[in-house]
C-alpha cells in the first residue's frame, strides 16, 4: 500500500473525513494542505528531501479567501506537479459530475482516479486507492455508466463549435455566417442543419435548446 499521501482539500470537514479514511487504511505519513500553493511546495521540498509522496488526493475546484494563491483549480496543480513528478498518482476527489469533465481529467491531464463527494464516497475513496496502487485507473460504477453516454458519440470540434454558437444565442439559420467569418468549413445552411440533426438524433433530444442543455450537463460546452 502507499506509504506517504498528500491531500489537498480546501474544506475543513472533507479534508479531516479523507485523513479519517486513510488511517482507516493504515498509511503511515499522511500530510494534508487546504491550498494548492502550499500542495505544490509540499511535494517540492518531498522531491528535494529524495522523499517524495507516492499518492496526492486532490479537489478539482478551491474557494477563493484572503489569502491570495498563484494556483486557483486543481487542474492547474496537476499540470505542474505533473511538470516536476510524471510518476506521482493522483486521484481527485470532488463534487464535479459532468462527464465530459471527469472525462478531460483522464485523457487530458491523465490522472489516475476520479471519486465524486456524494454517498459512501469514504468506500469509493478506498476502493480507488486500491486500484491506483495496483495502477489500475478507477473510475466509480455510475461515473462509468455516465462516461459510457458521453463515448457513445465522438463530439468533433464542428459539433462543439455549433452546440457553442446556438448556446450564445446566435440563431440556427444565422450560424452560417459566423462559420464563414472563421473559414470554418462546411457553412453552408443545409450542412450545419444536417448536421444539427444528426446530433439530436444520436443523442435522442428533440430541439436545439436540449441539446445545448445537454452539452452543458455533460461539460463539452
Amino acid at each position: 500500500m502507499f506509504k506517504k499521501i498528500l491531500i489537498a482539500e480546501d474544506h475543513e470537514s472533507i479534508n479531516l473525513s479523507v485523513q479519517k479514511t486513510l488511517e482507516d487504511l493504515n498509511i503511515p505519513n499522511v500530510d494534508y494542505v487546504y491550498y494548492c500553493d502550499d500542495a505544490l511546495a509540499k511535494i517540492q521540498k518531498s522531491i528535494r528531501e529524495n522523499e517524495p509522496y507516492d499518492l496526492l488526493i486532490t479537489d478539482l475546484y478551491y474557494e477563493e479567501d484572503h489569502r491570495k494563491q498563484e494556483i486557483k483549480d486543481g487542474r492547474e496543480l496537476i499540470q505542474k506537479i505533473k511538470e516536476i513528478q510524471p510518476s506521482l498518482k493522483i486521484i481527485v476527489f470532488s463534487a464535479e459530475h459532468k462527464s465530459g469533465v471527469i472525462d478531460s481529467l483522464f485523457k487530458e491531464y491523465e490522472i489516475n482516479g476520479y471519486v465524486r463527494k456524494a454517498r459512501n464516497d469514504s468506500k469509493e475513496l478506498k476502493k480507488s486507492i486500491a486500484s491506483v496502487y495496483i495502477n489500475e485507473n478507477y473510475l466509480s460504477l455510475d461515473m462509468k455508466q455516465e462516461m459510457k453516454k458521453l463515448n457513445s458519440y465522438e463530439f468533433s470540434a464542428y459539433d462543439i463549435t455549433l452546440v457553442s454558437l446556438l448556446s450564445k444565442g446566435i440563431l440556427q439559420k444565422n450560424i452560417p455566417i459566423h462559420l464563414q467569418e472563421k473559414d470554418i468549413k462546411p457553412y453552408s445552411l443545409s450542412s450545419v442543419e444536417k448536421k444539427l440533426n444528426s446530433l439530436k438524433e444520436d443523442l435522442e433530444v428533440t430541439s436545439n435548446e436540449q441539446l445545448v442543455a445537454f452539452c452543458k450537463d455533460i461539460g463539452i460546452i
